[in-house]
């Protein structure tokens, strides 16, 4: 959902730095801490719930009879293949809860293999062509804000684990890598 209908998401975003213009440009969002949000509108639009459960976006409880969004109450960070075409997502929960972890992730599917998908790099590729480095920082965060301050060849390993595939991804546009977590 867009931000201007969620002031607490969109504030929370203005208080870590981010620009309304970052926030756009890479297309952050807010899902609503409700459980069939997204289930119904994208019912409204076609999309079946077989097709909603393949991708990730709602999950089945474990009887089965009910569907519900996997992402609520959440900053979401649309994760792009080196196309630039959304493959996942990553939601960074707004509002502290208990038993929910701070960072939820698309499950892999036939589109999002984590493994292999680098944040941002749909945005970076051709700076890192031209500096002939990249730089690997840890999260969506980290990555949207050196953005931002005009470092655009950055990707971001999205919290998992540096795999060969990513290296290979990046080792295509050129041979070094600076890594940056914190």
């Amino acid at each position: 959902c867009e931000l201007g209908k969620y002031p607490p998401a969109r504030e929370y975003l203005y208080s870590r730095g981010l620009t309304a213009e970052t926030i756009k440009n890479f297309r952050i969002g807010f899902a609503p801490l409700e459980w069939r949000t997204l289930h119904d509108f994208l019912l409204s639009k076609g999309v079946t719930a077989a097709d909603m459960i393949a991708v990730g976006v709602v999950k089945q409880t474990e009887s089965k009879d009910k569907l519900y969004d996997t992402f609520r109450g959440r900053i979401m960070f649309p994760i792009s293949d080196s196309s630039g075409r959304v493959v996942g997502f990553s939601g960074r929960i707004l509002h502290a809860e208990e038993n929910s972890p701070k960072y939820l992730n698309s499950p892999e599917t036939s589109l999002f293999n984590k493994s292999e998908v680098l944040f941002g790099l749909d945005k970076a590729k051709k700076e890192i062509r031209v500096k002939d480095y990249s730089i690997l920082v840890e999260g969506q965060m980290d990555l949207v804000m050196m953005h931002q301050a005009g470092i655009t060849n950055v990707v971001a390993s999205s919290g998992t684990a540096l795999t060969n595939e990513h290296l290979i991804r990046l080792r295509r546009l050129s041979n070094r890598i600076i890594m940056s977590f914190d």
